[in-house]
């Protein structure tokens, strides 16, 4: 539907006009320089030896190891693109054994797409591996690929594994380097959280900072070894993070008394600050600490968790109070492949987003088999780019995959017209494949306009068609968009009316068990890292929660419409679990704990909140009469629950 603004003109709604607005984010100067290398360095061997054909194969092999670098640690850049290359170099095999086989090639793609979708469900990686599987068996079952068949896999894998060379040149001297400072932004944004403490900016602060603590634990975690003394490194990065947990646990407390009485001393996120610095520059040491001294709760609260974090962080030893394990460490490895391979295989969802692309790629190949279309594997490929999943709406990826796919066309046009072929082509690579980390942190839309001309002009080394590639790309483009919104978003009605709601009421549902937990009965047999550990995954919870509402944001109504009337909820629920926080804080720095009661009816009225939740699909605002003590340390928790019941949403008939 296009709206009119006030001046009678014809506006685009937000939901189909939001994916055309670049992201403000730096370019990344560095993976700019390692695609030009990685993808031009490749064309000018293969033109150096007379063999342009197998460069421009290295050089597609390439591409799918520039696309897969987007880890910061190094250990996890090996797995990020070495991994999905075994893959990648499995679908190329499979897609040349069956090229030119008619239906065999049909019913061989779509079984691939079946695995690809159901292990794309396992995590970053897989998700990577499973897009490689899929593009290359498409690109091999759809282009001529130099014999024998073991020579293509070869030079792909090449490709891949030359930009993961050109990525760990730096190991040697940075090492740790990239946790080090995951960790020590992460105390800079808790800085700039206590700095906004009593202020309008609290809620984002906050959410950096869980966004924040999230990247660091991924990538700590993912170096974690099981002996203490094989690693310090990463022992001591470790146990510094822990400790910024209860820094972290004490600001909704700071913010609830910043409220009340005013900002808090600039020496608090002062000293945060330098802990970030001497996290940064791995420095120990006794620092002079200048601190107010704490008179109330939320503010002994504060000190406590700063003290002890500055202990740890200036501390010789690597894990002096023994809080490396608090939070828990991966577990191993064969473990955590058995729970993959359940997961895959016993998931309703897995199965489904399978059975999706599995459509879909038959669809398109049968599509191209019945009907002459000129290098018809690009309605497949666009398929494939389209339905990923953990890439956003299948929708708005849809429309963006056009307009980017057009812009990118107009680019290669330029170039397949004007620049002659030969040597010419290294230049050109250099500066286009430099465009795709840019553009690819800029948003879908300009990644897809940046990697069509290096596709295509990797694509006229191959089959030498020239400015004839143009337009048939354009038009199986728009085929393959077509087939993935019809038999990948109409034909599935949790698509288009999905009941977005679900998470968030197990959310809300994770939270009710959280208050339990933080006063109930039991409260104080609980151990502290049990508490610690459910709050980090309800946040990160959250974190899933929003992302996948502003992920529906971009869908066309009813979706859209809804997400957008049910998003103060979900700011809600957030507000709450800091609510829980600030109070469960407030009672072990000397607060009167609350009467069992209390507990028992916020608890009810958050899990009658849930149970309406999966129940409705429009919010009904619902009066809650939650009575308690007024000055007990209940009642801001008490608000922000009445706050979430009495939200409504309009009608969406």
């Amino acid at each position: 539907m296009v709206r009119s603004d006030r001046y009678g003109r014809l506006v685009p709604p937000v939901w189909l006009t939001a994916g055309l607005k670049p992201t403000a984010t730096p370019i990344p100067w560095a993976a700019a320089a390692r695609a030009s290398v990685a993808m031009a360095a490749p064309l000018a061997v293969g033109m150096a030896v007379d063999q342009p054909e197998y460069g421009a194969l290295v050089s597609m092999g390439a591409l799918s190891g520039v696309i897969g670098d987007t880890a910061d640690a190094y250990r996890m850049r090996i797995f990020n693109i070495a991994v999905p290359q075994l893959f990648g170099a499995l679908g190329v095999t499979l897609g040349t054994l069956v090229f030119g086989h008619g239906w065999v090639a049909v019913a061989a793609l779509t079984l691939v797409a079946l695995v690809s979708g159901m292990i794309s469900s396992i995590g970053a990686v897989a998700s990577v591996s499973g897009l490689l599987l899929l593009l290359n068996s498409v690109v091999g079952a759809g282009l001529p690929m130099p014999g024998p068949w073991w020579k293509a896999p070869l030079l792909l894998t090449v490709g891949g594994l030359f930009v993961l060379l050109l990525t760990l040149l730096g190991w040697p001297l940075r090492r740790a380097a990239p946790e080090r400072a995951a960790v020590a932004a992460t105390y800079r944004s808790l800085a700039e959280l206590y700095e906004a403490t009593g202020t309008s900016a609290y809620d984002e602060r906050r959410q950096a900072v869980t966004a924040s603590l999230n990247q660091a634990y991924d990538l700590v975690l993912a170096r974690r070894t099981r002996q203490h003394g094989r690693a310090p490194v990463l022992v001591r990065l470790s146990s510094q993070l822990n400790v910024l947990v209860p820094l972290l646990e004490a600001a909704p407390a700071a913010h609830l008394r910043a409220q009340l009485l005013g900002p808090l001393p600039t020496a608090i996120p002062a000293a945060v600050r330098e802990l970030a610095d001497a996290v940064e520059e791995g420095r120990t040491g006794a620092p002079a600490l200048d601190l107010p001294v704490p008179e109330r709760p939320a503010e002994k609260a504060v000190d406590h968790a700063l003290r002890h974090a500055v202990a740890v962080v200036h501390g010789t030893d690597p894990d002096p109070f023994n809080v490396d394990d608090r939070l828990g460490r991966p577990a191993a490895l064969r473990v955590r492949a058995r729970r993959a391979a359940r997961a895959v295989l016993l998931s309703e969802a897995s199965w489904r987003y399978g059975l999706r692309l599995a459509l879909c790629i038959g669809l398109a190949q049968a599509f191209v088999s019945l009907i002459p279309v000129p290098r018809s594997y690009w309605v497949a490929l666009t398929v494939t780019f389209v339905m990923k999943p953990d890439f956003g709406s299948v929708f708005s990826r849809a429309v963006l995959r056009a307009a980017g796919t057009a812009a990118g066309l107009v680019l290669a046009a330029l170039v397949l017209a004007e620049v002659p072929r030969g040597w010419w082509d290294v230049p050109v690579m250099v500066v286009l494949a430099a465009l795709i980390p840019a553009f690819s942190a800029k948003g879908y839309a300009f990644q897809t306009a940046a990697i069509t001309p290096v596709i295509l002009l990797l694509s006229d080394m191959l089959n030498h068609q020239g400015f004839d590639l143009v337009m048939p790309r354009l038009y199986d483009s728009l085929i393959g968009c077509g087939i993935a919104l019809i038999a990948g978003y109409l034909l599935w009605p949790e698509s288009w009316h999905t009941r977005i709601g679900d998470r968030l009421a197990d959310a809300v549902a994770d939270t009710a068990a959280y208050v339990a937990r933080a006063f109930g009965q039991e409260a104080a047999r609980t151990d502290h890292a049990g508490r610690h550990r459910a709050r980090r995954k309800l946040y990160r919870d959250l974190s899933g929660v929003r992302s996948e509402f502003q992920r529906a944001l971009t869908e066309p109504p009813p979706t859209g419409t809804r997400a957008a009337a049910w998003w103060p909820l979900v700011v809600a629920v957030e507000r709450i679990v800091d609510a829980t926080t600030a109070a469960r804080i407030r009672v072990s720095h000397g607060a009167p704990a609350p009467d069992p009661a209390e507990v028992a009816a916020v608890e009810r009225e958050l899990r009658e909140l849930a149970d309406g939740l999966r129940a409705s699909e429009t919010l009904v605002e619902v009066r809650s009469e939650l009575l308690g003590d007024e000055s007990g340390v209940l009642e801001p928790l008490r608000q922000e629950v009445r706050a979430a019941r009495a939200i409504a949403s309009p009608d969406l008939r």
